[in-house]
């Protein structure tokens, strides 16, 4: 069976908590990536925050990027994973909280992200197409996409 660390990426990184959406936006560029975890200053993650986030829920309300913190945006309880669960867990996870990627936690610390991308480069194509379709027929839940 497979498990979620055979498949994660592993360079992922947070912003903390208390860093501005603008920060977020830069660390997203420098690591060529879409969203990024929301840890809190003891290092759990506290929420998820994508660039779609930062446009919808900051710049479209003409609010001021260099002003709102990430943690305004870390709404809901986060959900994550275990590096050592299996890939079939993740899918059922990513299935019934609507996400297309979850943090991969391991002694209570980030490890990496698993994302739908992820899934579908290594794995069951048959799986692989359940599980987009699931994700995909509902619209993503707030700030977990």
């Amino acid at each position: 069976m497979s498990v979620v660390r055979e498949f994660m990426t592993t360079n992922a990184q947070c912003i903390a908590e208390d860093k501005t959406l603008q920060e977020a936006a830069a660390l997203m560029k420098e690591l060529d990536c879409g969203s990024l975890p929301i840890c809190g200053n003891d290092g759990k993650l506290t929420g998820f925050i994508t660039d779609r986030d930062i446009v919808v829920k900051c710049i479209a309300e003409g609010r001021d990027a260099r002003e709102v913190r990430a943690s305004e945006l870390a709404t809901g309880k986060p959900h994550w994973i275990d590096a050592d669960a299996s890939v079939d867990d993740a899918i059922a996870m990513m299935e019934k909280w609507q996400v297309r990627r979850l943090p991969v936690i391991t002694d209570h610390k980030l490890v990496g992200i698993i994302s739908q991308g992820d899934i579908a480069r290594n794995y069951d194509e048959e799986r692989v197409g359940e599980l987009v379709e699931h994700i995909s027929a509902k619209a993503p839940m707030a700030g977990m996409s």
